[in-house]
C-alpha cells in the first residue's frame, strides 16, 4: 500500500521555498517538516512514475491493478516472476489470441513449461466452390504441458485458458507430465 515512508527525505523541502526570516524560525521548520513528511512519498512516486507502469519493476501491490487494465485476473499464489511475465506479455498474447501459436505462448507464460498443441483443424483455399474442406470432421484439440513439477501447474486456469482460446464446438484435452 502507498502511504507514509518513515525517514524519507523530501527532494524539495518546503522550508527552502520560504524567505530567510521564516527558515530561521524553529516552529516554522517543524511545521513545514510535517508537510514534507506527508508529501515526500507522493513526490518520490511522481519521480519514479514511469517505473510504476513497467511490469518488470513495478511495486508488487501495483501489479494486480495494472492487470485489471488489460483484463487479466492473476492468482495471489503465483510467484511474483510469473505474475510479472504474464502482465508483460498480455498485449502480445491478445494479438495472437485464437491461434495455435498464441495458445502455446500463453500457456508457456502461464505454466513456465514446454507446451505442445495438436490441432485437428486446417486451413485451405480452392478455386472451385465445392472443394473438400481441410481438417477432420470431428474437431479436437490436444494440449500437452511438460514441466519439472506437474503439481505446480494451475489446472483450472490452464483449462480456462484453453477453453477461451478455442472455438466452442471443439473438444479439448489437457495433459501435464514431466519432460
Amino acid at each position: 500500500m502507498r502511504g507514509l515512508v518513515p525517514g524519507l527525505a523530501s527532494a524539495a523541502p518546503f522550508i527552502d521555498l520560504l524567505p530567510a526570516v521564516y527558515q530561521e524560525d524553529p516552529f516554522t521548520g517543524r511545521f513545514m517538516g510535517g508537510f514534507d513528511d506527508v508529501l515526500a512519498p507522493i513526490l518520490a512516486t511522481l519521480d519514479c512514475l514511469v517505473d510504476y507502469f513497467d511490469p518488470h519493476v513495478a511495486p508488487e501491490d501495483f501489479l494486480n491493478w495494472m492487470a485489471g487494465w488489460v483484463g487479466i485476473h492473476m492468482e495471489e499464489g503465483w510467484p511474483i516472476e510469473r505474475r510479472r511475465a504474464v502482465l508483460a506479455t498480455a498485449v502480445e498474447m491478445y494479438r495472437m489470441r485464437g491461434t495455435v501459436a498464441g495458445l502455446r505462448a500463453n500457456l508457456q507464460v502461464l505454466t513456465g513449461g514446454r507446451v505442445e498443441v495438436a490441432d485437428s483443424g486446417g486451413v485451405g483455399w480452392s478455386k472451385s466452390p465445392n472443394a473438400e474442406l481441410p481438417g477432420v470432421s470431428s474437431p479436437r484439440l490436444a494440449v500437452r504441458i511438460r514441466v519439472h513439477d506437474p503439481s505446480t501447474v494451475p489446472m483450472d486456469l490452464v483449462d480456462a485458458a484453453v477453453a477461451a482460446a478455442k472455438p466452442a464446438h471443439v473438444v479439448h484435452r489437457v495433459e501435464v507430465d514431466r519432460p
